[in-house]
């Protein structure tokens, strides 16, 4: 039959019986070799090291010394940028932060339990000068209204007494004296007067109390020259206007008196958050520091604000009826504006110039006087105590002239 015999059973058999055993022993041997590399595979999993590596793509090996200097390379790459956060703003707010301090306002209360003491509020303080064993600082006048006593917390949150040299209602500032012993930094006075719109500036204090003391907020001038009307009296009628910048740098309640800085980390404005009034969002209020100075001066070295007074009580025209504007003040038609004298106090600059009840004055020194915030504005802004000012009123239905040499008494 050829290649096969059939054996006592029938069945075929190879005659050579070595080619059958090879055939055999192959196929067990690849079936043993194939069951030893399943079971090796979870076995290397758990070794560190493989004996070899495999690269994708193709790419040539890199050695563990390659490795580790690009692994180094890498970490110093992302330190650098995690790290790489100084700017000028950082710069400024260095300069000057620790420059805003938190003002405390402690007041004496009455109960049933007898006479006590207790937090009248908080807000912002800049110290601006240091002077032997004392330091100065600025703050707003509303910050320090009707206190008994004044604390100062520095950055560190040392605590030191305060005491109050001098506040002026009328442009919300007032000035502290402190030891000068725990003040380390002392803020630098910029100029106001050079500020452009689009500039960025930097609002530092302690918006909210103590507990957010030292907070910032970035923002840019929105607006140099506002003209923000102030009822200081709480009347309903303005009585002075406030000369302020604006900014859209968050300036909340506990920032009043902190210092608003320009990106060299000068301070160019205090910040006040009552000539605001009403919490608007977007706008900021900061009183320029080059109209400030001169108060801060006046109220260092003498404690109050030296300004000229007439010795009159106002009102402004536009406030009265036009039935009183013609019958009782007696003024032409056309004339619907200036200030009525309510009344003269004896022996005044007012009076020594022949200034009587009744009298309209409609300009001073060629300007036009409106009303009273601008009788106001003209005085304190551009007149001194002692000088000559040229006075333009109406009596009795005529226009008369008179020169008034102003006193330094407050209006």
């Amino acid at each position: 039959m050829g290649y096969y015999d059939q054996d006592y059973q029938g069945r075929y058999k190879p005659q050579n019986g070595r080619k059958g055993g090879y055939f055999l022993a192959s196929l067990a041997g690849t079936i043993i070799g194939g069951l030893l590399v399943i079971f090796s595979i979870p076995l290397l999993s758990n070794f560190d090291v493989l004996p070899y590596k495999i690269e994708p793509n193709n790419q040539p090996a890199v050695s563990e010394e390659e490795q580790s200097d690009s692994d180094d390379n890498d970490k110093t790459a992302t330190r650098n940028v995690s790290l790489d956060v100084y700017s000028q703003i950082t710069k400024a707010v260095d300069k000057a932060g620790d420059a805003v301090v938190g003002i405390t306002n402690i007041q004496e209360s009455t109960s049933f339990w007898g006479q006590s003491q207790e937090s009248g509020g908080t807000g912002s303080g800049v110290v601006y000068k240091k002077e032997g064993d004392k330091a100065y600082i600025v703050t707003n006048h509303h910050v320090v209204a009707d206190a008994s006593e004044l604390e100062v917390s520095l950055s560190d949150g040392t605590k030191i007494p305060a005491k109050l040299l001098g506040s002026d209602i009328w442009t919300d500032l007032a000035v502290l004296e402190v030891p000068a012993d725990q003040i380390k930094v002392v803020a630098e006075f910029g100029n106001s007067d050079k500020l452009k719109p689009g500039e960025p500036v930097i609002a530092i204090g302690n918006p909210l109390g103590l507990t957010f003391s030292g907070s910032v907020t970035q923002g840019i001038i929105s607006g140099t020259e506002r003209a923000i009307p102030v009822d200081i009296n709480q009347d309903g009628t303005p009585d002075w206007q406030a000369e302020v910048l604006q900014t859209d740098a968050a300036i909340n309640p506990g920032n009043s008196g902190g210092a608003l800085i320009n990106i060299e980390g000068q301070v160019i404005g205090i910040n006040s958050m009552k000539i605001a009034q009403n919490a608007v969002e977007g706008i900021g209020l900061s009183i320029p520091i080059n109209y400030a100075s001169p108060i801060i001066d006046d109220l260092e070295k003498s404690g109050e604000v030296k300004r000229p007074f007439m010795g009159v009580e106002l009102a402004s025209v536009n406030e009265i009826s036009s039935n009183h504007q013609q019958n009782t003040l007696k003024l032409p038609k056309e004339i619907n504006y200036g200030v009525a004298i309510r009344g003269v106090q004896p022996d005044s600059p007012a009076a020594q110039a022949g200034l009587q009840e009744l009298d309209v004055i409609v300009e001073m020194d060629g300007e036009e006087i409106r009303d009273v915030v601008d009788l106001r504005k003209h005085l304190y802004n551009k007149k001194k105590v002692g000088d000559d000012m040229q006075v333009k009123y109406y009596r009795n239905g005529q226009l008369a002239e008179t020169t008034m040499k102003l006193g330094g008494e407050t209006l």
